[in-house]
């Protein structure tokens, strides 16, 4: 129970009247997010220049004007920077040191920069963090893809024992008893919501994680007719990408950069480790025996190192891998399915530079979102160390 210790201690500085009025005096934001319109009711739409576009304009494998897959939009103002609030807040873990963003640091391309993540007490879990931009446009969660929503993917970091390691009950207990968190889901979902549940904490959440959108790269504007935006490397790298040798573009599919199936692609596993069978396990398929999700190469750049397991730190390493040959790297006892996508593509040098060149235009961090400088639990924001904020919102200068 001493984890609880300092929960405890806010509840009886609640009861006695002792608690600083300062641990209340968070408010929510009307406004919604950078790239959304504002609809009435306060309610947020997403606004892209994709919009124009539909999916029969996509004049081929990797065509720049194809439309957006259909989207998670519509939450509230309110809905989302309460969910920026819960994210960045360590009170969702059980030991209040680890929150979302512990994983998913907006510095670091919204993931933890590691290979394999690191769970609440050191060990090293068997694969790394996913990126969450573009979130609000995926079918699919996890690489293992055994997730098919927002909300629906939220129970798994906040209570694997492993990683969050809380439970239904004490997150409740811990937002309720809480000073500042009562008042601002009431602010979000209406005076006469109730006592916060699951259900408000989990749409909270996937509110925030949809407004993480990334579309306006300098690939975007080449792809929205300035081509002037990309150098004569990075569009030779681009013609690489979309052709029928390297075939990158048929799973790596614009403008997300994924065609959000799973894959059997053969990347060898961290030395000592066996086969992770991702995918294979969700559906109960040994045909998909090593098959993963295919992530997104949005902020691909950002987002080092890859695989679902890290397996290579450098996007050189990754193309590298790619141009090696279909299942170079798969040991001759393992039974592996590869995708028909995964071929010998045998590029030269300079192609794989290129092609390198050309991930690079594809970073956008413009809309990264603020991280409060407090938060109303009065622990560190993502369990860094605390700093001093005199500003009421929480909210970082």
């Amino acid at each position: 129970m001493a984890h609880r210790r300092g929960r405890l201690t806010v509840a009886v500085l609640l009861f006695l009247g002792a608690l600083p009025a300062a641990a209340s005096g968070f408010r929510l934001s009307e406004q919604c997010p950078p790239g959304f319109e504002q609809l009435p009711g306060d309610r947020c739409r997403l606004v892209t220049l994709y919009d124009q576009y539909d999916s029969l304009q996509g004049a081929g494998v990797g065509g720049t004007r194809t439309g957006l897959p259909p989207r998670r939009d519509g939450f509230t103002a309110q809905q989302i920077d309460l969910g920026r609030y819960l994210f960045f807040d360590p009170l969702l873990s059980a030991d209040d040191d680890l929150s979302c963003a512990s994983c998913h640091d907006p510095a670091l391309g919204l993931t933890d920069g590691r290979g394999r993540s690191t769970g609440r007490h050191g060990e090293v879990l068997p694969r790394g963090a996913p990126t969450l931009w573009n979130s609000a446009f995926l079918s699919r969660f996890f690489w293992d893809a055994r997730a098919d929503s927002l909300e629906g993917q939220l129970p798994g970091p906040l209570y694997a024992s492993e990683e969050m390691g809380n439970n239904p009950g004490d997150l409740l207990a811990a937002l309720r008893g809480n000073a500042a968190y009562p008042a601002l889901f009431r602010q979000a979902f209406g005076k006469d919501s109730g006592p916060i549940d699951t259900v408000q904490v989990y749409t909270a959440l996937a509110a925030f994680e949809a407004s993480l959108v990334s579309l306006n790269s300098r690939y975007d504007r080449y792809a929205h007719g300035d081509h002037g935006a990309l150098d004569s490397e990075e569009i030779a790298g681009l013609n690489v990408f979309r052709s029928f040798v390297a075939r990158c573009a048929e799973c790596h599919t614009p403008p997300l950069f994924t065609n959000q199936q799973v894959a059997v692609i053969g990347s060898p596993e961290p030395a000592g480790l066996p086969r992770d069978s991702g995918a294979g396990a969700t559906f109960d398929s040994p045909k998909l025996r090593g098959a993963f999700k295919v992530p997104t190469l949005r902020n691909i750049a950002r987002t080092a190192p890859y695989m679902h397991s890290g397996r290579f730190e450098t996007l050189q390493e990754v193309v590298a891998f790619y141009n090696g040959g279909r299942g170079h790297a798969v040991p001759e006892d393992e039974g592996l399915q590869l995708h028909w996508h995964i071929v010998s593509p045998d590029l030269a040098d300079h192609e794989l530079e290129q092609l390198v060149a050309f991930l690079d235009t594809l970073t956008d961090e413009r809309f990264l979102p603020r991280v409060p400088a407090r938060v109303p639990s009065g622990l560190a924001p993502g369990g860094r160390p605390a700093r001093a904020d005199p500003d009421p919102t929480g909210d970082a200068p």
